[in-house]
């Protein structure tokens, strides 16, 4: 417990240029990625279709799994629905060119029909409590509302930390959010990880995590800036850093820990949130320390960009006495 209440004298702020430039190049790498190999959207937002069925008693996932793999159901998504005994199974859509809503009631009916077959229905007592087609239209305007969620969250934090500090703060903010949320898109794209809502979801808890560590630099920063007066703006940068390593390495460790239960006991459906926010966390280490900091330096960032303005209304004395 002692070496955690030491404060580290690291030169973060020495490494700052160098620390630009790999990010400008990871992040380059990473949109290539998803230009060139994209992400691989999940059921979400492709389309496809939605079997609900019901157990006579609790059944194991990885059971219903199983059984859908042996009939060729490989990419379909299994996941409890309400309690232990009703399963939400979701399907890629079929590959037939027929469309319109014939069509659609027709693939989808011999679609759960074949999943019925394929979990032995009757010999295990399982009943069919609906099925839906979901369109690839709907897919669509899910992957538009995600984008505005995006957005919403990145102007929303924009406006926060300029009222709660400063417009060059919120800049380097805004740089590291989005430095934050390309690598973790990079690499959920790299590993062809599915980008389903569950990993959207990783991905906005990610970036509230990341702003979580920025404004809490941010905070020491200005608290250093107005106390220590003597001191310059790159050393009181480093020193701030410093101060608040020790928290974040444990916050960063515990959060992992967590992350890694989920990961490896959670289950195939909350894989892609686990995998986003665990590079996430990691990426949101980085970018504290040194895109968000290193933005709001390259910004000329001053002490009297923090001091309260002067009152330079008549009969206003520096001293601080009466006015007359």
């Amino acid at each position: 417990m002692r070496f955690l209440s030491r404060v580290p004298n690291v030169d973060w702020v020495g490494h700052r240029k160098r620390a630009l430039v790999l990010s400008a190049v990871l992040t380059i790498a990473s949109l290539s990625l998803l230009l060139t190999r994209g992400l691989n959207f999940g059921i979400d937002f492709t389309g496809g279709v939605l079997v609900e069925v019901g157990y006579p008693q609790t059944v194991q996932l990885q059971i219903v799994r199983r059984d859908l793999a042996k009939a060729g159901y490989t990419e379909a998504v299994a996941q409890y629905f309400g309690n232990t005994e009703d399963v939400l199974i979701r399907l890629p859509p079929p590959k037939s060119e027929a469309v319109g809503a014939a069509a659609e009631k027709q693939k989808s009916s011999q679609i759960s029909n074949n999943v019925m077959n394929a979990l032995n229905a009757g010999k295990n007592g399982i009943t069919l409590r609906r099925v839906e087609f979901v369109g690839p239209a709907v897919g669509g305007e899910l992957k538009k509302k995600g984008a505005l969620a995006l957005l919403a969250a990145f102007g929303g934090i924009f406006l926060y930390i300029m009222f709660r500090f400063e417009w060059k703060f919120s800049v380097g903010s805004i740089c590291a959010l989005t430095h934050d949320a390309i690598m973790t898109l990079g690499y959920l794209s790299l590993v062809h990880e599915q980008f389903d809502l569950t990993t959207l979801a990783g991905v906005l808890a990610m970036l509230g995590y990341s702003n979580n560590e920025t404004i809490v630099l941010f905070d020491r920063v200005r608290e250093n800036l107005l106390n220590l007066r003597k001191r310059g703006v790159l050393d009181i940068v480093n020193l701030s850093i410093n101060q608040t390593l020790m928290r974040s390495v444990v916050t960063h460790f515990t959060v992992l820990l967590v992350l890694l239960a989920l990961h490896y006991l959670g289950g195939p459906s909350v894989h892609g949130f686990s995998v986003a926010m665990m590079v996430g966390v990691i990426v949101a280490t980085y970018s504290s320390i040194y895109i968000s900091s290193g933005v709001a330096i390259l910004l000329n960032v001053k002490r009297e960009d923090l001091l309260p303005p002067k009152d330079d209304s008549p009969g206003h004395r520096d001293s601080g006495g009466a006015v007359v």
